[in-house]
């Protein structure tokens, strides 16, 4: 090695520690810094162990209905590896445990299993890779799918009750302008007094459409910035690249507010869009720009006052609970880490809150769980919280 390759490579590793260095004073100091926000405590004893051996594979979604139970829904058999964690679900079975639970469980306020069901039925296609569920205002079921072919939404009573499905499966194409058919839905909300329903569509579309909650018929759709949808493939998203202007897959949520917007997931372009319900482009912010891959836009819930202050952003990629100003759209703090433990996370992936206040979560690939966490109202918190033990 030559004697300036080595005075390169020393000069690059000082520019490299020093960069670190800073990046970790920078950490220390947002963690040692109060601010006024929402506070919540993880609840490890939440929820309640499962009966039957049941477990859990990948959580794909979490909601809440009208008496504040928790609905979720998870992969199950084709998240969980037979050998290590399902060896009872084996043919012949293994072990005498585990086996997957049903596809959709409700859980009342204290975590209390109340109903499983779920799975495909008679009348229906069960999507090939669920994803996605959301309770309407009438306490129905929606979920979508992100399967190869899924290119339809499933609607049940709450008790399972098969009700309806809006488009059709085996989708083999995409066309993010198609009026009748979905492409690979990732989540449904909703504008109950417009009956209008909002489908982030999602994993094989690019857009954000808005149907019909009785029809399932599609009234509009658009893409980023309000522009019409575009399938061309944008490529590997690059942080220092101007911005697309094109949603890239997945489109992963799109939440309509009691003022009149709709705060959509553009999950792997790293940022938050806000439109008007008509589709018209109103701003957008970007979270951790340098975040590759699955992109750090997730999912989004807000807080069940009136003006809806709080944003709350999943972030599966650098596991961790954005809580936002939702007009300003500036992160206030954050809670969680990666990990295993109670208030950490793995894949964080679906968030959801309840009329008290408190924050679900979901984890995906191999975090497999639910989460509870309680709010304890607004109070002085650190910018960087960490997991949000309980005091002791």
């Amino acid at each position: 090695m030559t004697r300036k390759r080595q005075q390169l490579l020393c000069i690059t590793s000082l520019i490299a520690f020093a960069a670190l260095a800073a990046g970790q004073a920078n950490l220390r100091a947002d963690a040692s810094q109060t601010v006024q926000a929402p506070r919540f405590e993880v609840d490890p004893y939440w929820p309640k162990p499962l009966p039957n051996h049941w477990i859990l594979g990948s959580v794909i979604g979490v909601g809440i209905d009208a008496r504040d139970h928790v609905f979720i829904i998870h992969r199950g058999d084709s998240t969980l590896n037979q050998r290590t964690e399902a060896g009872a679900a084996a043919n012949p079975p293994i072990a005498e445990c585990c086996r997957s639970a049903p596809p959709i469980l409700e859980f009342d306020p204290q975590g209390t299993l109340v109903k499983a069901w779920g799975g495909p039925g008679q009348g229906y296609d069960w999507p090939e890779s669920n994803h996605g569920i959301s309770i309407d205002d009438q306490d129905n079921v929606w979920i979508g799918g992100n399967g190869r072919g899924d290119a339809h939404i499933l609607k049940f009573t709450h008790d399972g009750k098969f009700l309806n499905q809006f488009g059709k499966a085996k989708l083999t194409t995409m066309d993010s302008n198609d009026s009748t058919r979905f492409g690979r839905v990732a989540k449904i909300s909703f504008d109950a007094k417009a009956r209008e329903a909002y489908v982030s569509d999602g994993y094989g579309n690019k857009r954000v459409a808005v149907v019909d909650m009785s029809t399932g018929k599609i009234k509009r759709f658009w893409g980023a910035y309000g522009n019409k949808p575009d399938d061309a493939n944008l490529g590997p998203y690059n942080p220092d690249a101007p911005l697309a202007q094109q949603f890239r897959n997945p489109v992963h949520c799109a939440e309509p507010t009691n003022d009149g917007l709709v705060y959509v997931c553009d999950r792997p372009n790293d940022r938050i869009q806000v439109f008007r319900k008509n589709g018209t482009f109103v701003k957008e912010t970007r979270i951790a720009p340098a975040t590759r891959g699955d992109g750090s836009v997730w999912d989004i819930a807000f807080s069940r006052d009136a003006a809806q202050r709080w944003l709350f952003l999943a972030d599966g990629k650098n596991e961790r609970v954005y809580v936002m100003d939702r007009q300003s759209l500036q992160i206030v703090t954050t809670f969680g880490d990666g990990g295993r433990q109670p208030g950490q996370f793995f894949a964080v992936h679906s968030i959801a809150t309840d009329s008290k206040g408190n924050v679900f979560t979901t984890e995906t690939y191999e975090g497999k769980r639910v989460q509870r966490f309680v709010y304890k109202g607004v109070g002085p918190v650190a910018r960087v919280q960490g997991a949000p033990w309980p005091k002791r």
